[in-house]
């Protein structure tokens, strides 16, 4: 592990006295090569009390594993194919000692960050020869305190969050960095995030930090079918939340389970006519989040929210991590 010390020395450019405490990094290239070139990726996850007999649980853990493990090769960490059961295992034995720092009751967890940065001992822009993987752990209560908050979202931000050929399939930290600027316009405009979209026909992409997700009616085949855009393009962060959306909603049977690009114009349009019966987010942290707004060319185009299937989406996900409803086998692992 990279230890750092203080020392007493002269500065050299006279901007403090000699007699002032400087901080000394004994690997200081390691930290500026790891911060400067953003060499670093992580991962977001929860272990839950079950509100039954308070058994330790973990949701997916597979599904994180796999993804630090993809966002490592796309860094290209030495490494990235490590034994993913035995990190599941370390996390798995964390969570056992710190389990008195998990609160209890739904909606409270603690927050589970598996981080992988770079530790090269040099200067210089290039593939990292040794690596730091370490867990950080914080307790963390409700999402919403009250019920569901409905979020408006912005799709006139200006702002592409990722492309064809990047990173936007990773979690990786340079994805993220940013977005706090179109994030910052987009509060300051009266929206809580943005919604980012690509290319000349205004493809759907993601919303804030989370996977997207409408529930319409097809224009074409009169259908009602919950879309989300595909992997297909590299642009889409695999959410476990969003697999397991998907994977839940094509056991129901209830209506078409569809992986497309919407677009804008689409969306605007299924607004206009009524067709849009619902839209969220899906992630880690809120697990569902309803949308009821999204700025588009200037105009808000309103959206009901809560929904049905968010709810709906809400209650058995949720109920799968606090070990109320049987989940399919590998979702609840407890430990």
């Amino acid at each position: 592990m990279d230890i750092f010390t203080c020392a007493r020395q002269h500065h050299p450019f006279n901007m403090v006295s000699d007699s002032s405490p400087v901080f000394v990094p004994r690997l200081c290239s390691s930290l500026n090569e790891k911060h400067a070139t953003g060499l670093s990726c992580f991962e977001g996850m929860k272990a839950y009390k079950a509100l039954n007999d308070g058994s330790l649980r973990l949701f997916r853990p597979d599904r994180n594993m796999e993804r630090l493990s993809g966002s490592m090769e796309r860094l290209q960490m030495p490494g990235w194919d490590f034994d993913q059961n035995e990190l599941v295992a370390c996390i798995a034995e964390l969570v056992r000692l710190d389990q008195d720092w998990i609160p209890t009751g739904e909606g409270y967890s603690l927050y589970l960050r598996p981080t992988v940065i770079s530790t090269h001992k040099f200067l210089g822009l290039a593939a990292p020869t040794s690596l730091l993987l370490y867990v950080i752990a914080s307790p963390v209560g409700p999402y919403y305190k009250s019920g569901f908050d409905p979020v408006r979202l912005t799709a006139d931000s200006g702002f592409i969050r990722a492309w064809p050929g990047g990173t936007g399939d990773a979690k990786v930290a340079g994805n993220y960095a940013p977005t706090m600027k179109p994030q910052y316009q987009a509060v300051q405009e009266g929206y809580s995030q943005v919604l980012w979209l690509f290319g000349d026909d205004e493809t759907v992409t993601e919303v804030g930090s989370m996977n997207i997700f409408f529930f319409l009616v097809n224009k074409e085949t009169g259908r009602k079918e919950l879309v989300t855009p595909p992997l297909t393009r590299g642009d889409i962060l695999p959410g476990v939340t969003r697999a397991s959306v998907l994977d839940l909603a094509r056991t129901w049977g209830e209506f078409d389970v569809v992986e497309r690009f919407p677009t804008m114009p689409e969306i605007r349009d299924a607004v206009y006519d009524g067709r849009l019966l619902e839209a969220f987010g899906a992630g880690t942290a809120a697990v569902v989040s309803p949308i009821s707004c999204i700025k588009y060319k200037g105009e808000d185009l309103e959206i009901p929210a809560t929904g049905e299937i968010t709810q709906r989406v809400w209650d058995e996900i949720t109920g799968i991590q606090y070990g109320v409803r049987d989940g399919p086998e590998g979702w609840s692992v407890q430990i």
